[in-house]
């Protein structure tokens, strides 16, 4: 008999481990999405449904002890989604690199050179550098071969060096 209770427990203890990953990783889920979007309101409707869908589907969690980057690559697939309907809903006003509509940032001139990236090489950068994830907790979160994270990361430096400089060639003409 304990075998058909077994399934249920497992259940729950993948859904309490997602539930702890979700309520220690707010913050982090939140700045990422807002880095996508530029918006608060919709940077915390991502999160929300992000946060739905991984409880919904934590029994489909293969192991408890990856329950972080699992929650990572659905708030990531998340943002993802939110860019491409923003995208598609747009009537040519918004620039078809930009998803967000507000910017808040600091640094608008490294803001813009991050919007040049495509979705999987900012999100690179922003949990490198930004978030602070080892290049192999960031290929786990892409599910990727941690080679291809290492290029895409140096990948996108470059870009962002040349983006950078092209901008302040033309600012200072």
């Amino acid at each position: 008999m304990q075998f058909f209770f077994e399934p249920k427990k497992k259940d729950a203890e993948k859904e309490a481990a997602v539930e702890e990953v979700l309520l220690d990783g707010y913050d982090r889920y939140y700045r990422l999405a807002y880095s996508y979007v530029g918006n608060p309101d919709d940077a915390g409707d991502i999160v929300q449904e992000g946060a739905y869908k991984a409880i919904k589907n934590s029994q489909s969690l293969q192991n408890i002890e990856y329950a972080g980057t699992w929650v990572y690559r659905i708030m990531l697939n998340e943002v993802f989604s939110f860019c491409r309907k923003r995208k598609e809903q747009s009537t040519g006003e918004m620039d078809s690199i930009e998803c967000g509509r507000e910017d808040r940032y600091e640094n608008v001139d490294l803001t813009r050179a991050l919007e040049v990236l495509d979705e999987k090489d900012r999100a690179v950068v922003i949990l490198r550098y930004f978030e602070d994830y080892k290049l192999g907790e960031i290929a786990q979160i892409l599910d990727e071969n941690i080679n291809t994270t290492k290029s895409r990361l140096y990948r996108s430096i470059k870009k962002l060096r040349l983006q950078l400089d092209n901008n302040w060639i033309w600012e200072e003409a």
